[in-house]
This record gives C-alpha cells, structure tokens and sequence, in this order.
C-alpha cells in the first residue's frame, strides 16, 4: 500500500497490467460505463510526504469509444463535469472531459477508432516537486522533459523500462 497526496494506491506485482479497478467516495452508483468500481466507505488518508518527491496524483486517464455515454455514467454517478476539451484546442487531437475527484482531476479522453467497448483506465499523471531531480534519479527509464499543456508546468513519461504495469508520467507543480 502506498498513500500520493490524499489517494491510497494498492500495489500489486502478480503480473497485473494497468490499472484494475478503482474506489470512489460519495458516487451515488458503481455502474461506471464499465469502469471496475468499488464504494469507498473509509476516509482518506491523511497527507505525508512521499520518499521520492510525489506531491499528489495529478490526474487518472479514462479513455472511452463513447464519450457521451461515459459522461452520462459518471454524471448519473454525481460526478461533476467540468468542461470538456475539443480536439481543435492546445493539447492532444481528441475530445476530453475533465471531472475533480477531491485533489484528483479524471480525465475521459476518446478513442478516436470509436467501437462500442467500455470505458477503460488508462494511465496516471504524478505530480511531482522536483521533475528535474527525478529524471536524473530514474535515467533511461524516463523520457524528455517538456512543457506540459497546462501553462507553467513541464511534464515526462516513464518509459517501458520502468517495469511499471500502468502508463505514468510525472509533471511539475
């Protein structure tokens, strides 16, 4: 077990690829367009500071053949939308939709291939204090730092090299 910022992470090296399953506080259903979801009933952990610099989970990555469907899931559930990203704005050529989890942001992005699949996880966005001293520390295992869509910050991903089960990267504060 492992706590970054306000979120329990429950880590597990039994071959386990990505991200299985989730706990949500305060949804009025688990029924999330396919997404593994479990009631969370216990409070959050209490912050504390993470060995490697890790502030908070800066956002958790959805993607979804339907994004109308999905949104419709996660707002019957009681999530809050709070806006949704056109491909023609700053940032990657796909719609997304952005939710606040507590210090967590969700972000839906969808699959431009379409289908009729469910939604799926994705990957994770680590907030980090120092990315410089963090690149140095993992090497090869992490790519080029660059600006980030969000003005100000600058973000990496961890490479495959990594061995992590789940897509990662790490931005600035």
């Amino acid at each position: 077990m492992a706590t970054v910022g306000l979120v329990r992470l429950r880590l597990d090296g039994g071959g386990a690829s990505g991200i299985e399953a989730w706990s949500l506080r305060g949804a009025h259903s688990t029924d999330l367009d396919g997404l593994p979801t479990i009631a969370a009933a216990e409070p959050p952990p209490s912050k504390r500071k993470h060995p490697n610099g890790a502030l908070r989970i800066d956002h958790l990555v959805v993607t979804t053949p339907a994004l109308a469907r999905t949104l419709e899931a996660l707002e019957s559930a009681g999530l809050s939308l709070l806006r949704i990203r056109e491909p023609n704005e700053p940032g990657p050529p796909v719609r997304q939709a952005f939710f606040r989890l507590g210090e967590v942001i969700l972000e839906v992005a969808e699959d431009p291939r379409g289908g009729d699949g469910p939604a799926r996880f994705w990957g994770l966005t680590i907030c980090i204090a120092d990315l410089d001293a963090d690149a140095e520390l993992l090497g090869e295992r992490i790519g080029e730092i660059h600006d980030a869509v969000q003005p100000g910050r600058r973000i990496a991903t961890l490479r495959r090299a990594a061995g992590l089960g789940v897509r990662v990267a790490l931005i600035s504060p």
